[in-house]
């Protein structure tokens, strides 16, 4: 039988898992100055392997250039919010957030998204 110390210690265990498996970082995107329709420059408050964007009325996610933190999306044709965005994790595993980037978003403008890190 197992004494009252050990089902102390497996409950405190379980209580700590638990709480740190809760506490996430919420995402947030700043669209940088020199951001214009035709560019999105964007910096993210963690490092991620990869940034997509999605355009309104569209079914496809457009990759962003650049690493880390920093990312880039260019088109010759004004670009049309709001935007979805999801990235890759480190781990490899990704998230979406269908409305991250308002429509009438602006340069130097920081969004936070409904995605937890």
């Amino acid at each position: 039988m197992a004494s009252s110390f050990s089902i102390l210690l497996v409950a405190v265990t379980l209580v700590a898992l638990l709480a740190v498996g809760s506490c996430g970082t919420d995402f947030t995107v700043h669209v940088e100055k020199g951001s214009c329709p035709t560019k999105l420059s964007l910096v993210t408050n963690v490092e991620v392997s990869e940034v997509e964007i999605r355009e309104k009325g569209s079914n496809d996610f457009l990759e962003c250039k650049g690493s880390g933190t920093k990312w880039t999306l260019e088109s010759k044709e004004p670009l049309k919010g709001p935007f979805a965005v999801r990235l890759t994790l480190k781990n490899g595993g990704y998230r979406v957030d269908d409305a991250a980037i308002p429509e009438e978003w602006k340069a130097d403008s920081v969004y936070k998204t409904k995605i937890e890190v």
